[in-house]
This record gives structure tokens, C-alpha cells and sequence, in this order.
């Protein structure tokens, strides 16, 4: 009986040390400090900016996020009230902020590189110019449905109306009015005409095209990139997150498949969604964080 408390009492001893290690590995890292990031409400920065919530925290930083415009947002940051945009399309549609306040921001990641902005349509519609769209004004009802009022995307879609001086109402309302047009007239074969983008899980939901543009007004003849932004030393203060950044990418499938689980969770279902997307991209996500 001596002999057996002998032995238990350093196997006990062992087990006290692995349960204190597998104690200490649970903790959360160290706080590192507060980033404060802003997004603009379009579907890619917003399932982005989710996603961050999640993965900031397993990095120490405690994340703030502001949903604004894309004019203050830029204002913001290059006065440093704000870090980080999650969300700067390059090198043409948001050129002007660029040229405003470009020599006070730095460009720290681009995570898409193949955006694509202009008016689409169904793939049963047989026209693919927008220079034909005069003459079909009947077919699509003389509507084009688009999206929020004074957002930069509804801005370049009157200038492409006035370039192609199209008989047509530019319809305004939101993101999700649109595309609740744009399945009534799929579900009925009727011709139809939105405001698109890639990346965007409209794609991956409806089969449609972009028409050409030969006078380039949506800027099209190259592809954009989506990049973050950050205040001007950002990266010197934050070396571990510009690394991060300057990982974090993604492909057409991928950022859709991120896009769907934004969509369609509710602020209950949001955060377990969103670990269940990290999960069955684990290789994807740990491939943005330094070795």
C-alpha cells in the first residue's frame, strides 16, 4: 500500500502540470489594442468585416467596426479617426478619393483582384452591348434597377446612362430590391437590367452577363482591385496585421461562398456561421497569419 501512494503521488502531480499547460494554452492572447475599422455597406465588405470579428480577437486586438459611407469613411481614416477600410476599389472607380486623400493613407493588402463593376443582365437576353440598349427600351420596360441612392456605384451608373444617352429610368432603392427584381424576371423570362458587380453572390444565384461597354464609362477595360486601406503608418505601428493583410486573399468562389453566409445568418446564427466557413476553409485562413 506504501509503495502504490508513492507511485500516485507523482502521476497526480503529472496530470496537475498538463491540466495547468492545457489551462494556459486555452487563454486568449495578450490584448494588443484597439483597431477601428470602417466598411461601407456592400456585400463583400460586410462579410469581410465579419469575418475579422471573428479572427481579430485570436489574434489579441479587440475590433471596432463603423458602417458608413464611402466619403466620410475615407475623410476618416486619413485624419486617423478611423484605421482601417476594409473596402478601396483601384485603380478606377475610387480614384477621386485617391487623388483627395491618397499622400495620407497606404495601401496595406489587396484581397480581390479580378472586380468588375457595369450593368448586366440575364444570359437569355440577347443583346450584349449597351450601345443596343436604345433600341430595346420596350423589352426591359425602360428600367434600370439599381441601388442606393448616392452611393458611388449609382454616381458611375448615371454618368454610363448619360455617356450612352439612354432612354431609360435609373431606378433606385437598395441592394436587396434589386435583386428581388432581378428573380421576378428570371422566374418569368423577362428581360431585365441591374447594377452589378463581381465579386457578388448574384453570380452564383442567377445566370447573368455583364453587357459590353466600348466608351469604358463604368471603367471596365481592366480589371479592379479590392484592397484595404489603412491611416498613413499604420503598418510601422502594426506590423503583424499589415502582414496579415498582405496575405489575406481570395477567389470568386471563395469571397461568394463568404458572401452567402453573411447573407443569409441572422445576428443569432451570424458568429457560429461564421466559424462553420472558417472551419471548411481552415487552409484558406491559416494561410493569412504569420509564420
Amino acid at each position: 500500500m506504501k509503495t502504490f501512494k508513492n507511485l500516485l503521488i507523482p502521476i497526480l502531480a503529472i496530470f496537475c502540470s498538463l491540466f495547468l499547460l492545457a489551462g494556459c494554452t486555452d487563454k486568449k492572447p495578450a490584448n494588443k489594442g484597439t483597431i477601428n475599422l470602417a466598411y461601407g455597406n456592400w456585400s463583400e465588405g460586410v462579410a469581410v468585416t465579419l469575418l475579422l470579428e471573428e479572427l481579430f480577437p485570436k489574434m489579441g486586438y479587440e475590433l471596432q467596426t463603423t458602417l458608413a459611407d464611402p466619403a466620410p469613411i475615407f475623410a476618416a481614416v486619413a485624419e486617423g479617426k478611423q484605421d482601417i477600410m476594409i473596402e478601396t476599389w483601384l485603380p478606377v472607380f475610387h480614384k477621386t478619393f485617391f487623388d483627395t486623400y491618397g499622400d495620407k493613407l497606404e495601401i496595406i493588402g489587396t484581397w480581390f483582384d479580378a472586380a468588375i463593376m457595369g450593368f448586366a443582365v440575364p444570359t437569355y437576353v440577347t443583346i450584349d452591348s449597351l450601345e443596343d440598349l436604345n433600341d430595346a427600351v420596350e423589352k426591359f420596360d425602360g428600367k434600370i434597377f439599381g441601388i442606393d441612392s448616392g452611393s458611388s456605384t449609382m454616381n458611375t451608373a448615371k454618368k454610363a446612362v448619360e455617356a450612352y444617352n439612354l432612354n431609360y429610368d435609373l431606378i433606385e432603392s437598395s441592394e436587396p430590391a434589386m435583386l428581388a427584381a432581378l428573380e421576378d424576371a428570371v422566374q418569368r423570362k423577362k428581360w431585365a437590367i441591374i447594377v452589378g458587380w463581381e465579386p457578388h453572390t448574384m453570380f452564383s444565384h442567377f445566370d447573368i452577363k455583364f453587357l459590353k461597354d466600348p466608351k469604358n464609362a463604368w471603367g471596365a477595360d481592366q480589371a479592379e482591385k479590392i484592397q484595404v486601406a489603412a491611416r498613413k503608418g499604420f503598418s510601422k505601428e502594426y506590423p503583424e496585421l499589415a502582414e496579415f493583410f498582405s496575405k489575406m486573399k481570395f477567389n470568386s468562389s471563395e469571397i461568394a461562398s463568404l458572401m452567402d453566409v453573411a447573407n443569409n445568418s441572422t445576428p443569432n446564427t451570424q458568429k457560429p456561421m461564421i466559424r462553420q466557413w472558417i472551419k471548411e476553409n481552415q487552409a484558406l485562413v491559416d494561410s493569412w497569419f504569420v509564420e
